[in-house]
Parts: structure tokens; C-alpha cells; sequence
């Protein structure tokens, strides 16, 4: 005899006399082992946020005053839960720093309402470098970058990590650029070279144009590429790359160096992100540079 499978109770809203009706659909004997793995799982996140009200049968129906109340009681509990775990990572980032400036109580209370939320491991580690930066110097990081960075997923966050690991900055760390490519003015000895203009192959490092399209909606990019003129033959121009110190000089005279500007928003968010130089890019930019610009560390 085949064992009865668990049905599934939905509610059929367009019914003939407009009222709700509750509807039992039994499984379908061929139905595929995938759906019903599907199902199981939806069941289980719906009574993980308290939200099976309507998928339960009347005799297992709570009044909906008490799911309402359980349902606040489990929101209150994770992000009670979500909130002390971030305030246990940033102690580990700050456990020996000597912080003697007071931090903006406005500015953690509305930290709080952000950081709640997050339930993310990887993502809980960022917040907490977020408190721990903005703890040892209040100011750091503006509510506005918060909301941003609250609405990033773990995806766009991981994109923001690799366009910080290709990114080059100035001493202040207050200009962050990614170099796509350089080119010399046209002049009547070059027009017609074909090396009067490179590029750099972004895109097998993770940015391809639809890459940096997304940093740009999350306000970290600027899409719109810049330049920076190398007017003089020889001109040298210190950057620092993840750490290494960097100088370019230009080959020839009326060189650009062009790039992808990051946000004021993209420069305070880029201090949560370890200095992790990736040596093959560095390799990869001083080689297709090298016929308009030589890179030395």
C-alpha cells in the first residue's frame, strides 16, 4: 500500500462566492522529488518567520493577534542575536586600540537600526569594522554610507572587495582610482600608431562593464571614465597600490592615464577592506602600460 503524502494547504482567493476557502491539495503521485524538496523548504522558512498562518489547517491556527506577537518576538530576538554578535566581532578589531574621542550617540543609535538586520557572517565582520573605525575615529563613516552599505548584498560586496583589490590611491586615500588604459595626445608623428592608445583588461579580474555598472547603482563607481595628464615626457606621478608604493612615469610627452573614479561614498567603504594586492594584476598593468608608461615599486 503507498504511504499517503503530507498534503499542502493553501488558500484560493478567487473562489465563486468571493469569500477565502481553504483548499487541500494532495501530491501528485509523479510529482518530482525536486518540488516537494521545494515545498518542504518554503514551509520551513515560512514557519521560521512566523508566517505559516494560512498554510495551517483551522485546528492548528493560532488567533492572529498571537502570530502577530510571536512573529515580533522572533524579529526582536534575531536582531538582538544579530546586533551582540557585531559587538563581539568589533571588540576583536579594536580589543588594544586607546580610544579617547566619544562616539556620536545619534550616529550609533541609527547604527543599530542598520546593523540589526544583518545576519551574515561575512557581512557582520564589515559592520563591525564599520564600528570599530568609526570608534577609534568618530566621523568616518557618514549615516549615508551606512544606508548604502546596508542595502549592498553580500554579492555587491564581494564585487566592491575586487574592485579594491585592483584599485590604485594617492597619499591621502581620499582619490581611489582603477586604471583602464592610458594614451598619448594625437600629433602628426603618432596619429596613425597603433600603440597610441591601450587598454586595460579589466574583466579577467572580475569587472567587466556590467561589474562596474553595479558598483556604479550601489554609488561606489563613478561609470564615466577621467584622465589624468602626464604633460611632460618623464613626469613622475606616486600612487600606492593595496600597500606597495608606485611610481609612473611617462615615455612620451602628452600621455593620460585613464581610470574609474570611486565615489566619496566608495572611498569611506574601501577602509573595510584589507590592503590584498593581487600581484597578477600588477604584472598584467605594468605590461600593457609599458609602450606609454613604465610602473616601478
Amino acid at each position: 500500500m503507498k504511504k499517503e503524502e503530507n498534503p499542502i494547504i493553501v488558500v484560493d482567493e478567487n473562489n465563486n462566492n468571493g469569500e477565502n476557502q481553504e483548499i487541500v491539495i494532495a501530491e501528485d503521485a509523479n510529482s518530482n522529488k525536486s518540488d516537494t524538496s521545494a515545498s518542504q523548504q518554503f514551509l520551513k522558512l515560512a514557519s521560521q518567520f512566523a508566517i505559516d498562518g494560512a498554510l495551517l489547517p483551522p485546528e492548528k491556527k493560532m488567533p492572529i493577534e498571537d502570530r502577530v506577537n510571536k512573529r515580533n518576538r522572533l524579529i526582536n530576538a534575531k536582531q538582538q542575536q544579530n546586533i551582540e554578535q557585531i559587538i563581539q566581532k568589533t571588540l576583536g578589531y579594536h580589543a588594544k586600540a586607546d580610544i579617547r574621542s566619544r562616539t556620536d550617540n545619534d550616529w550609533f543609535s541609527r547604527y543599530i537600526s542598520l546593523a540589526q538586520e544583518v545576519s551574515n557572517p561575512t557581512m557582520q565582520d564589515l559592520w563591525a569594522k564599520i564600528l570599530a573605525g568609526e570608534l577609534l575615529k568618530p566621523g568616518s563613516f557618514s549615516y549615508k554610507s551606512l544606508k548604502i552599505f546596508r542595502n549592498m548584498s553580500i554579492f555587491d560586496a564581494k564585487l566592491f572587495a575586487k574592485a579594491c583589490s585592483v584599485a590604485i590611491q594617492d597619499s591621502s586615500k581620499k582619490h581611489i582610482r582603477i586604471i583602464s588604459g592610458a594614451y598619448q595626445q594625437p600629433g602628426l608623428l603618432n596619429f596613425f600608431s597603433k600603440n597610441r592608445q591601450v587598454h586595460v583588461n579589466l574583466s579577467q579580474y572580475g569587472l567587466n562593464f556590467a561589474n562596474l555598472m553595479a558598483l556604479a547603482e550601489n554609488n561606489l563607481l563613478y561609470l564615466q571614465e577621467s584622465e589624468l595628464s602626464l604633460s611632460e615626457n618623464k613626469e613622475h606621478l606616486k600612487l600606492n597600490y593595496n600597500g606597495i608604493s608606485l611610481s609612473f612615469i611617462a615615455k612620451k610627452s602628452n600621455t593620460n592615464l585613464q581610470f574609474y573614479k570611486f565615489t566619496p561614498l566608495g572611498c569611506e567603504l574601501a577602509q573595510l577592506i584589507s590592503d590584498k594586492p593581487n600581484d597578477d594584476f600588477l604584472n598584467t598593468l605594468k605590461q600593457q602600460l609599458s609602450h606609454l608608461i613604465d610602473i616601478s615599486d
